[in-house]
């Protein structure tokens, strides 16, 4: 019975989706389900409980904002297998490495219309409201844990470069891996890593992007895409072009040229920063990324640090 209720509620939206947004009938959609009026009127009212924006009228039911659905059928065929939409989670980093240990395949992707208890870096809560896109990258990569880190920054490369391509806004890297926007945080990156033997297994990369949603209430430092654009984005297009983009970037991985290419794109460099790792805290210039990745910065007694891991803060 559940079974038939989510396969009725998905052939609904398919059908909402298909037209773009025009009104479709009650009577037409009963007719295209073979189920009655009712059960149509009640399907619908449950997928406008959990959150699916459509309208409904005496003349039928329209799709609110179709370009901006997430579930797999609206994606290109390439991707659509790969795409696990979940209306809400406690975080995409945890279904997704469930998802990892079973078997969904290299670059799948775990999106949730909403976390409840989302995480960012050094376990802070990562405040991740309706309308933003919040997703989890599942990668299955042949490499090498020493190198893993270089999918974090093609990951933060191949984002901030799809959103200065698609609304040409001035975006930048912070080191590690967040994007600013006008100096404020747009997107934050997470990654967590399991090994077999010495291999990756999987390394899933989290992503959240404030596009719709409004982040200032709970993150005064935080910005997002409308605050900017002054109007509704489509996260779809988003994730789309950066998968894209990722995708052709990580098929041969240069840990030297993607590496170079952050640093074009980066703020952190030039800036005094304080980074905070779970044992201590450095200040100082940031002077450079290096190959590996680490920042290095010049303390204010003229020493010269290299640092692996941290939570980074332009000061």
């Amino acid at each position: 019975m559940v079974n038939e209720q989510k396969n009725i509620r998905n052939s609904i939206l398919k059908r909402l989706y298909r037209v773009n947004g025009k009104i479709v009938s009650g009577v037409r959609l009963s007719q295209n389900l073979n189920v009655s009026r009712v059960a149509v009127w009640k399907n619908i009212k449950a997928l406008k409980k959990t959150g699916f924006a459509i309208e409904s009228g005496p003349k039928g039911y329209a799709l609110l904002n179709p370009d901006d659905l997430l579930l797999p059928f609206c994606f290109q065929k390439r991707f659509q297998n790969k795409i696990f939409h979940f209306q809400e989670l406690e975080t995409t980093m945890d279904k997704a490495k469930f998802l990892a240990k079973t078997d969904a395949p290299h670059l799948s992707v775990v999106i949730a219309e909403n976390q409840t208890t989302g995480r960012g870096r050094m376990n802070r809560k990562w405040f991740s409201s309706k309308g933003g896109l919040w997703f989890t990258l599942i990668l299955k990569p042949d490499t090498p844990p020493q190198l893993s880190y270089i999918y974090n920054f093609a990951a933060s490369l191949s984002l901030s470069r799809s959103l200065k391509r698609l609304f040409d806004i001035d975006v930048s890297v912070k080191w590690p891996n967040d994007i600013l926007l006008n100096g404020r945080k747009l997107v934050g990156l997470l990654s967590e890593m399991e090994t077999r033997g010495d291999m990756v297994e999987f390394l899933n990369i989290g992503i959240g992007i404030n596009v719709n949603n409004q982040p200032q209430k709970n993150e005064p430092r935080a910005i997002s895409l409308k605050n900017v654009l002054n109007s509704n984005i489509s996260r779809r297009l988003i994730l789309e072009t950066f998968l894209d983009d990722f995708k052709n970037r990580i098929e041969k991985i240069d840990c030297p040229g993607i590496i170079e290419l952050w640093k074009e794109q980066t703020s952190t460099i030039g800036s005094r920063v304080r980074v905070e790792t779970l044992s201590s805290t450095h200040e100082g210039l940031a002077v450079d990324v290096d190959e590996t990745g680490a920042l290095i910065i010049e303390d204010n007694k003229g020493r010269i640090k290299k640092i692996i891991y941290g939570d980074c803060f332009h000061t």
